[in-house]
Order: structure tokens, then C-alpha cells, then sequence
């Protein structure tokens, strides 16, 4: 990424999802034009890393979960550009083929304590309360290896789960969407709100700009997606970009941002069914 001396660069995170990858790629690779804006070498790291840096106000854009904009909101401001919001997309509850009984019951792995998908899994089942906090490659392994009764998956793993001999109990995104009619908000990207407003817009607009090149030079995409993903077949990698890139991230639109007042709503709600110890964890 460019730099003029006139202008300070802004840090930036983002995770090493291939959605994530896909969409700044075009700004990690100089193809989108920046009059404003000039961006600092992007921080790479697991979306709950980058959730726990926002509550640090560590970064200045940075990609988080809809869960953990509900902390933060103080600090930074939506960007309508850059989300992986939709439809048919959720975190998927998995374990094995044998049967445990009530899930209610069960110690269940999930990929970090302000994810969406955590925030989902206590709306779903309320009553839950032994949860184990994994990296998101490591929730499968801890599922078949017996160390979990389940976990809730995301990324990747929707596509590989069956692989490993899994089951899905229940698709939370689907029960969101059932619930709601909603789509499902998973992760945005927001923006220090100390940020000059026309500043904010083009960070907006490069990153729109940036999913739009990557829409039309797929190929040249390709080798940053595969040096940091997960899973390495190409079908997979495809399947996931099209799953959580879509309209929604180019605009996030009132029915997005619809979405995810919900979504905070609802979190503000649950802490009526946490443990004293545990509610300024829950509060969004």
C-alpha cells in the first residue's frame, strides 16, 4: 500500500479467512486509488484476537464480530462496506454421530468468547452454561477427539465438517433467520470514530473498491487467499468466498443494519439468562 509523507497511516486488521483476503485484496496489493488514506502493512490475526484488540482501541479499522461492536461502540462506528452478513451462512452447532443427550448439558467448544457465533449459541440455548474457548481450527479436533461434546464451527470448517465424520445439530444461522427473518450478521469492519468523517467515507469506499476488483481479478487473488487459509482445496476456498461475500459486503443496507440491531438487542437481553460472574462478559 502507497504512503505519502503528508498523510499518517492507519493501522489495519483483518483476519486470514478467505473472505477477508479476498476483499482487501486489492487494497493489499495497490489497486485501489487513496487520496486521504494511506494504511500501515495489515495485521493478520484470528477474528477474537482482533475482537479483544478493539476493546483496546488498538487499531484503527479493523475487522471484529458483530458480537464485539456491541462493546465497542463507544470507540468505533459500522462501516457500511467490508461485512460478511447473509444468508444460509451461520455457525453450524456439530459433534459426533453418537448421541449425548440434552445439548443443554454438553461442554461445547466455541471460537472465542466475543464472537457472533458465541453470542448465538447462548441465545439458541439459553440454559447452556460449560463452554470451552478454542481457536476456530481447533474446534473439530476438540470435537473428535472427545475433549468437547460439541462445538460451534465457523470459517472453513462449515464445508469440511461431514469429513470428520460430524453431524450438525443445529445451523444457527438458519435458526436466526427463522427466528428473525433476518439474515445473520457474523463480522464487520469498523472504524475508530475519532476519525475525520470524509476520511471514514473513503476507507468505506476503498474497501467497496477493493471487493469490486477482487470480483474481477478472481486469479490474482489466489496466492495471498491460499498463504493464509486453513484449507487449501480450491473448491472450498470458492464456496467460502461466495457464501460470505455478497451484496452486504459491498453495502451494508438497512436490512443489514437491521440485523445487526437485532442481533445487540437480543445480546442485551440474554444477560438475564447469564450467571452474575459472567454478565459484563455477555453485555453488548
Amino acid at each position: 500500500m502507497s504512503r505519502s509523507e503528508a498523510i499518517p497511516q492507519l493501522s489495519l486488521g483483518y483476519s486470514p479467512c478467505p473472505n477477508d483476503t479476498f476483499i482487501f485484496s486489492g487494497l493489499a496489493q495497490g489497486k485501489v486509488a487513496l487520496r486521504q488514506v494511506c494504511f500501515a502493512a495489515p495485521q493478520l490475526e484470528d477474528v477474537e484476537t482482533l475482537n479483544r484488540w478493539a476493546m483496546q482501541a488498538r487499531l484503527d479499522v479493523t475487522k471484529l464480530s458483530f458480537h464485539a461492536f456491541g462493546h465497542v461502540q463507544d470507540a468505533y462506528t459500522l462501516l457500511n462496506s467490508g461485512a460478511a452478513l447473509g444468508r444460509g451462512c451461520g455457525p453450524l452447532l456439530v459433534t459426533t454421530a453418537r448421541g449425548k443427550g440434552d445439548p443443554a448439558s454438553w461442554t461445547i467448544a466455541i471460537p472465542g468468547q466475543y464472537t457472533t457465533a458465541a453470542l448465538l449459541l447462548r441465545l439458541f440455548l439459553p440454559a447452556h452454561s460449560k463452554t470451552l474457548i478454542l481457536r476456530f481450527d481447533q474446534i473439530m479436533d476438540a470435537v473428535v477427539s472427545g475433549r468437547a461434546d460439541a462445538g460451534v464451527i465457523i470459517h472453513e470448517s462449515r464445508f469440511t465438517y461431514q469429513a470428520r465424520g460430524l453431524v450438525c445439530v443445529q445451523d444457527l444461522g438458519a435458526w436466526w433467520e427463522a427466528t428473525t427473518g433476518l439474515p445473520i450478521p457474523l463480522g464487520c469492519i469498523a472504524a475508530r470514530k475519532s476519525l475525520p468523517p470524509q476520511v471514514i467515507g473513503e476507507i468505506e469506499e476503498a474497501i467497496a473498491a477493493s471487493i469490486r476488483w477482487a470480483q474481477t481479478h478472481p486469479d490474482e487473488c489466489m496466492t495471498s487467499i491460499r498463504q493464509h487459509a486453513q484449507e487449501m482445496d480450491s473448491d472450498v476456498l470458492a464456496s467460502h468466498i461466495s457464501l460470505y461475500v455478497n451484496d452486504f459486503s459491498l453495502q451494508l443496507g438497512e436490512e443489514g443494519r437491521a440485523a445487526a440491531q437485532e442481533l445487540l438487542r437480543r445480546g442485551r437481553q440474554c444477560i438475564f439468562f447469564q450467571q452474575p460472574e459472567q454478565r459484563q462478559a455477555a453485555e453488548v
